[in-house]
């Protein structure tokens, strides 16, 4: 970048430094929503708490998908990035 253009860029870069955080935080929060290791661990939490009777039967299934939902999303995921492409 040139000096005239970064002079004149200058005033926009509170924008830019405000989108590039922006950016970040949705990666960090895309990587612990899909951490395979995360949701296993909710899982067998779920499960404890089933053994225990703090949650019934369909609360169990009920929690079961969702987790079983976003980790097939996780995966679906990561396979589209270790192609190189986006669907």
């Amino acid at each position: 970048m040139g000096l005239i253009t970064g002079l004149l860029t200058l005033p926009l870069a509170p924008v830019r430094s405000t989108a590039w955080l922006a950016e970040r935080i949705q990666e960090q929060a895309e990587a612990e929503l899909y951490d395979e290791g995360a949701m296993q661990e909710q899982l067998m939490q779920l499960e404890a708490q089933h053994a225990a009777g703090e949650i019934d039967d369909e609360e169990l299934a009920a929690a079961e998908d969702a987790l079983l939902e976003r980790l097939v999303e996780a995966r679906g995921l990561g396979g589209e990035e270790r192609d190189g492409r986006l669907d």
